[in-house]
């Protein structure tokens, strides 16, 4: 009852169900009496009360009910309860009176009660000094605030040390280098060296509190000290794991289990501050300074340590910024994690993670995608698996809809090939409507951004003919689903060419259920209409709601589809150009139309670009094998010419001989036709021919022979070059054969020709 009546005096106040005056008149009262009651659990309940109530009421109010009774409630002869209350009132009214009202009035109490018999109150007080403190300011703050934490931090009670030590991390920024340097830093140092040996009750507190003490005392650190609070660091972090004399396993098994969970909470906490720890010794340093133990906390055999690393992923690689490719494994590692904890942690940062990993930070310049992270993507396929197979739908939900940003990490092919046909099957066969509607918005986004005309029409015939198509009505729903998250994604002109009949044809759907979904989504049907462009549309539309009205026989579709009726009639399509109602929206249907015909331009252009580099190629592999022919004939020819160079009468007619049938296959092949698929020379392709003048002009007669292998292989196209190069040496070969043979039907004809004329002159002078 009194905690009921704590909360609903509280609500009153808020919900400023009476005027301020009359709530200080009719419930304060009750709510002071009822401070000390004596239940702790209802005086605190009251309490609370209270100090939410000083936020409200007038400071005439306050001194008069609050403060000038508070004196006497904070005197050593009243309760435990009553002084601990005191604490807590004195902290809130820090911020309510000027500080010379504090000074005068609440600051001499404040010295009382932290000075107090009992540690409890010590305690309280010390913890309530950081409010004091804000509301006196700095001045105050140093000549009195500071005496009092110094001579706490010394205190016999370890819970008021720790209240101070805390404090006192809170208040760095009020402190001059000064201060810091002579009275806080001889503090802090003496923590760290009692918290291994004789202290260890703030051990989990310094822990927690390093990375800002570290930071608020980085002016005034000398190198020494640095390394030695660094080296501090690297020391908590691995508290437990690992002992100075070696023997890891006889001590673990002597440690109580109070002790296990304290150095866990300690290295969980130096993973909550290891953005800071980055910051104190400079991003550039990471490698050298921190990876060792970056490395050690996401392998930390603690799951709530990996999940404070995951967690705070994101922030160590926006600071390493141009370095993050340092950290690309334990990426890789946390995305594997054996506990969905931590993948859930770190899939909350993935899209700005994965982003800062393909483009290597701000300053680095842009680089192909995932080149310096092979082992991502079977990553990410294996969290999404791991999530599916798991209890845990929200983090698979969450996973899916974190896979969006994809499109911008790595290639179309490789999400077309690894992911998109996964999100299909995930619609297909999930029983989560929450990951099936995920699935369905990602695969929309892929379908988006993705690269290759083929590859976007064998989606979208999928999506209508296993969804829209399909046996299951579940699966019919979940295609109108999909055709939502088309009509968000894509442009009107887009939807209407692929999606718009499809859905028109659920109409006449034996299930009640998706003829009803369908009458909720048509008003947006109809909206991507653009008249008279879709003017044939429109009648398909009007026709499909007029058999609805006619033919529906279920109540509830009936009912739906008459307020569908009159919602379409009261809506205005928009006609092609744009018009003032509807300008921003036409523009940013303009804008989607653009980008959509720009990834058509693209893959047009990487298909021309593709055949340029396959003809320069082809052009590249037969200038490689021209040179290496003529070099296989220079050197056969050097091989040649030492046995005819002695000067022998046989090796002499044997060269000239030689050169002779050389000098008459010149003859015959520059005289004769060519072989009739060859003979139009003017047919030959430029390069050919090109190649014929340059090689005639600087090689001489050998030229000839190059000429025809040449011409011939440039037209065996559609072969390898080994078979192009097989098929024109026959050629050449087969042409060699025919010139001979020429050559001798030639001579053939002159010797007969010759007895010819011989016989005609004998007759003629007889």
């Amino acid at each position: 009852m009194q905690l009921t009546a704590a909360v609903s005096f509280l609500t009153i106040l808020q919900e400023e169900s009476v005027s301020i005056h009359t709530y200080s008149h009719s419930f304060l009262h009750i709510i002071l009496q009822n401070l000390e009651h004596r239940d702790a659990g209802v005086s605190n309940a009251w309490l609370e009360t209270l100090l939410a109530v000083l936020e409200a009421l007038p400071k005439e109010t306050i001194r008069h009910e609050i403060l000038n009774p508070l004196v006497s409630k904070a005197q050593l002869s009243q309760t435990l309860q009553s002084r601990l209350v005191s604490c807590k009132i004195m902290g809130k009214l820090a911020n309510k009176f000027e500080a010379h009202i504090i000074k005068r009035e609440i600051l001499p109490l404040v010295k009382s009660l932290c000075q107090d018999v009992e540690y409890e109150v010590r305690t309280c007080m010390c913890r309530q000094l950081e409010h004091i403190a804000q509301g006196i300011g700095a001045e105050l703050t140093k000549t009195v605030v500071l005496p009092e934490l110094v001579e706490l931090a010394r205190d016999e009670g370890s819970s008021v040390r720790l209240a101070a030590f805390e404090t006192l991390v809170n208040l760095l920024e009020m402190f001059d280098a000064d201060d810091r340097s002579q009275t806080v830093l001889p503090l802090v140092k003496s923590f760290c060296e009692k918290s291994f040996k004789a202290d260890e009750s703030i051990l989990v507190s310094l822990s927690f509190h390093l990375g800002k003490l570290c930071n608020g005392l980085y002016g005034i650190f000398t190198p020494e000290q640095h390394l030695r609070f660094l080296e501090f660091y690297k020391k908590l972090c691995t508290l437990g794991l690992q002992q100075e004399n070696g023997h890891n396993d006889n001590q673990l098994q002597l440690q109580t289990l109070e002790q296990e969970k304290k150095y866990i909470s300690v290295r969980k906490n130096c993973a909550y501050n290891f953005p800071a720890m980055i910051v104190f010794v400079d991003p550039k340093n990471f490698h050298l300074e921190l990876y060792s133990t970056f490395f050690c906390l996401c392998h930390d055999p603690e799951v709530p340590v990996r999940y404070t690393m995951a967690m705070g992923f994101c922030e160590v690689a926006k600071l390493l910024n141009s370095g993050v490719y340092t950290i690309h494994k334990e990426l890789v590692t946390l995305l594997q994690d054996e506990s969905l904890e931590v993948l859930d942690a770190l899939v909350g940062h993935l899209p700005e993670i994965l982003e800062l990993m393909t483009n290597g930070g701000e300053n680095s310049g842009s680089e192909s995608k995932l080149l310096s992270i092979p082992d991502l993507i079977p990553a990410l396929t294996t969290a999404e698996q791991r999530a599916a197979t798991s209890l845990k739908w929200r983090t698979h939900e969450k996973l899916l809809q974190k896979y969006a940003c994809l499109p911008h990490i790595i290639s179309s092919d490789q999400i077309y090939y690894r992911f998109l046909h996964r999100m299909l099957t995930i619609i297909l066969t999930n029983n989560v409507l929450p990951v099936q509607k995920a699935a369905a918005r990602t695969l929309c986004v892929y379908l988006r951004y993705n690269r290759k005309q083929e590859q976007r029409h064998e989606v979208i015939q999928k999506l209508i003919e296993q969804l829209g198509q399909g046996k299951s009505y579940w699966n019919r729903l979940r295609f109108l689903d999909t055709c939502e998250f088309i009509m968000e994604l894509f442009s009107k002109s887009f939807f209407c060419k692929y999606f718009f009949l499809p859905v028109l044809e659920l109409t006449h759907d034996p299930v009640a259920n998706v003829r009803m979904k369908l009458c909720y989504l048509l008003p947006k049907v109809k909206s991507t209409l653009k008249i008279p462009t879709d003017k044939l549309l429109l009648q398909q539309l009007e026709l499909c709601i007029r058999k609805l009205l006619c033919q529906e026989k279920d109540k509830d579709v009936l009912t739906i589809v008459k307020r569908t009726v009159l919602e379409l009639d009261r809506m205005e399509i928009s006609v092609d150009g744009f018009q003032k109602r509807f300008y921003e929206n036409d523009l940013l249907d303009q804008e989607k139309e653009r980008q959509e015909l720009l990834l058509l331009e693209m893959e047009q252009l990487e298909k021309e670009k593709q055949q340029n580099e396959g003809r320069s190629t082809n052009i590249s592999d037969k200038m490689f094998e021209k040179k290496r022919r003529d070099s296989k004939t220079s050197s056969a020819l050097a091989k040649n010419v030492p046995l005819s160079f002695p000067g022998s009468s046989s090796s002499t007619s044997t060269g000239k001989e030689g050169k002779k049938s050389k000098l008459v296959r010149s003859q015959s092949f520059s005289t004769q036709a060519l072989h009739p698929k060859y003979s139009n020379i003017d047919k030959c392709p430029k390069s050919a021919t090109t190649g014929y003048t340059s090689a005639v002009s600087g090689m001489g007669k050998s030229s000839v022979l190059s000429f025809s292998d040449d011409s011939f292989r440039t037209r065996s196209t559609g072969n390898n070059g080994n078979t192009a190069f097989a098929s024109s040496s026959s050629l050449a070969t087969s042409s060699r054969n025919s010139a001979n043979s020429a050559d001798q039907k030639n001579n053939g004809n002159k010797d007969s020709q010759s007895r010819k004329m011989s016989i005609k002159n004998r007759k003629s002078n007889s």
